[in-house]
This record gives structure tokens, sequence and C-alpha cells, in this order.
């Protein structure tokens, strides 16, 4: 994993990554900086200065819940309309336009340099592997290992096996960076996800996410997992830059 880049922490599930030639953006919802903050890129909110960019610009929604998605990622194309949008079939717009792509659970495709494959998830929509530049990214989306405590049994155990099966999919990739969500509201269960991921597909890089403003919580997937070979970075702030 030589090759340059830059992750930035917007919220929750968004997050940014620059390399030399791309702007990719995630699941992109939360468009209002923290109480008192200025709106801009170093406070976790998408603007015109970041947009205006020569780099190919790419915008991925793994899916429509509200804590994923806002519309307001298709203003963007009134400041820079070269941006492509990688969208699963669940995203409804009115108008679709030539540079709106939908992948269904196991569709692919290539588009500015980029190869894209959508996964399943354990909920709505898709989750999403690319390579770019020499790098190979996941974006778990809402593909979680969902153990609720109210769940029976038996829902618990299918719970577990989804998200097993589901990761099967990936046992060939050789994954660079991968986000994969760590929920808080699972309690003491919330680093399941985290931990099979990291045994058994091994990224060298794992980014906490999907835990709201819970920053603490990446300290403890961080600690939890500190005795296997990848590396968790901790998140403090929106707008943080990842290392």
């Amino acid at each position: 994993m030589d090759v340059k880049y830059t992750i930035r922490y917007l919220h929750h599930s968004s997050f940014t990554i620059e390399t030399l030639n791309h702007l990719l953006i995630f699941d992109y919802f939360h468009d209002v900086p923290p109480k008192g903050k200025e709106r801009n890129i170093e406070n976790g909110v998408v603007t015109r200065e970041l947009l205006k960019t020569d780099k190919d610009i790419l915008v991925f929604v793994t899916h429509s819940h509200s804590d994923h998605y806002n519309p307001v990622i298709f203003q963007w194309e009134q400041i820079n309309p070269n941006i492509t949008y990688i969208l699963s079939s669940d995203i409804k717009v009115e108008k679709p336009k030539k540079n709106y792509y939908f992948l269904d659970k196991y569709e692919g495709l290539e588009v500015n340099g980029l190869v894209i494959e959508a996964f399943g998830s354990t909920d709505q929509g898709v989750s999403f592997y690319i390579e770019v530049e020499g790098l190979s990214i996941f974006h778990s989306g809402d593909l979680n290992w969902w153990h609720w405590k109210e769940f029976s049994k038996e829902k618990q155990l299918q719970e577990e096996v989804d998200f097993k099966n589901e990761l099967k999919y990936l046992s060939d990739k050789n994954i660079d960076i991968s986000f994969v969500p760590v929920d808080p509201r699972l309690e003491e269960y919330y680093y399941l996800a985290g931990k099979y991921f990291a045994e058994n597909i091994k990224p060298k890089l794992m980014v906490p996410m999907h835990f709201g403003d819970h920053f603490e919580i990446t300290n403890r997937i961080a600690e939890k997992l500190e005795t296997l070979p990848v590396k968790v970075p901790t998140i403090h702030r929106r707008g943080q830059v990842i290392r």
C-alpha cells in the first residue's frame, strides 16, 4: 500500500478518500458542522472548496437510510458537473442521468479508472469494494453482525450466519482500507463484526464507523484488536484526517 492517499472522517459512516487523481465520498448525510464550528471539510462538511477540483469525484451511497444518504449530494453537480454517482439500487431519484450508476448486490462496473463491485448487506442496500490507483477499499454500508439483545436466539444466530456468509465473497480480496461498523447500540456486542472482519478478511487498515458521536468506541475497538495484525485508528472529531 505505497499509494499516497488521505482519509478524512466526516460523520458516522461518511468519509472522503483523496488520491492523486480521485476524490471519493462515501455515505454523506450530515450537512451541518458541529455547533459553533465553521462550515468546511475540516469540520466534516463537504463544501464548494472541496468540490472545485480537477480530480475525478465519485460519490458512493450504500443505501437510502437517512444516516447514510442525503439528496443534497445531487446539488453538488451545480458546483462541479463532472461528478459520478455510484448508488445502491434502492436510491430513488426523479431524473436519473448518465453519470448516475445504480448497482444491486453482486453487480459491478468500471468507470473513471475505478473497478467497483457491489456486495450484499445484512440490512438495506449494498456494500462496496473499490480498486483505485493501486488501492483496494471496502465500505461496509450496513453490512454488520447485528447482534441485538432483544432478538431471539434463533434470530441472533441467523444474523451471525448472514454476516459471515456475505464476507465469504471477500475472501479472495487483498483489502488495504476497510470501513466496518462498531455500533454502540449493540452494547457489549459492538465489536463482533470488526473482530471477525479483522481475523478473516485481514485488511491492512480497518477504520471504525457507524458510531454517531460516540467517539470513545473507536478507542475500545482499537484496544480490543490490538493483538491482531491490523491497524485500527482512533477517531476523536469530525473532519479528522486518518493515518
